[in-house]
């Protein structure tokens, strides 16, 4: 599975956690994050991560994208609700909902997720690629 795996800025140090606690599961799959994200995960929990544009809009508009042709298949995007308002999550979301891609924006949806990834509840979204 193609997993993207997210933050807003404050929320960069529970990525780490949550990506150290369940490393074993998103090992198994190919992940994705932004430039600078990259770095900080891979040396915090040894994963591999492909890296997409450094700057937040880009990195959206990249991932909405990619989630408008069906080529992620889960998006973990750990929001600051604090943090103000921009397009880019929006845009993100809807392309997800328009092609079915799950889409965690919490730590709780974040550990459902995976764990339904683990149990192969979302082995389905490989018969699509």
């Amino acid at each position: 599975m193609k997993i993207v795996v997210l933050a807003d800025s404050r929320k960069n140090e529970l990525l780490v956690n949550f990506c150290i606690a369940y490393k074993q599961i998103l090992g198994r799959h190919e992940l994705m994050s932004v430039s600078h994200n990259v770095r900080l995960l891979e040396q915090a929990t040894g994963l591999r991560l492909n890296g997409i544009a450094t700057d937040v809009t880009g990195a959206m508009n990249q991932i909405a994208a990619r989630a408008e042709f069906n080529e992620i298949d889960a998006v973990i995007f750990l929001r600051d609700p604090g943090a103000g308002a921009y397009e880019g999550p929006n845009l993100l979301m809807r392309a997800c909902d328009q092609n079915n891609i799950p889409y965690a924006s919490n730590l709780a949806s974040a550990e459902l997720l995976v764990l339904a990834i683990d149990r192969g509840d979302l082995d389905w979204r490989e018969l699509i690629h």
